[in-house]
């Protein structure tokens, strides 16, 4: 192992020590569970360290490794998602729980937001990143974190008043 191989597996550590309740509490908002966000941020971290070559510096390694948590959580989410549909839909058909009980609850809401907009929403208010450190996560311009942001807000506050009519 290399000299900077050793530096980048100490900054993993160390990201890994010092943020994993901020990973966590985002996966968890994605999730819907902490003990799947914490598997999610382990696999995350798992996956970080297998690939750490593939690490070239050209942004923060934070910002890389808070890519491949959201990833992990998002795959593992899809995976759930699959999953309850095929359990909703049984139980639906045999006529055990109503497919669409009426109940408006803000996860809810915000699990139907864009992805963009959801995942702003996360890194801003569970991770309590600032815009530029999302822009980097995201890959994208902090204009484009601040429009989303506030999409979200404009979405959520619209459906959340047409609820309460």
């Amino acid at each position: 192992m290399t000299q900077s191989d050793t530096q980048l597996l100490a900054e993993i550590e160390s990201l890994y020590r010092d943020r994993f309740a901020d990973f966590v509490a985002c996966a968890a908002s994605i999730l819907g569970d902490r003990e799947s966000a914490r598997e999610a941020v382990q696999d995350a971290f798992a996956s970080v360290v297998r690939s750490r070559s593939g690490f070239r510096g050209e942004a923060p390694l934070e910002a890389w490794v808070w890519r491949a948590v959201i990833n992990a959580a998002r795959k593992k989410h899809r995976r759930y998602a699959r999953e309850a549909q095929v359990s909703a839909l049984t139980l639906a058909m045999n006529g055990s729980v109503p497919l669409d009980d009426g109940r408006l609850e803000l996860a809810t809401l915000v699990a139907a937001l864009p992805e963009r907009q959801r995942l702003v929403l996360f890194l801003r208010y569970y991770a309590d990143l600032d815009y530029r450190r999302i822009a980097q996560i995201l890959g994208v311009r902090t204009g484009t974190v601040s429009a989303s942001l506030h999409a979200a807000h404009a979405a959520l506050r619209r459906t959340l008043s047409e609820a309460s009519r």
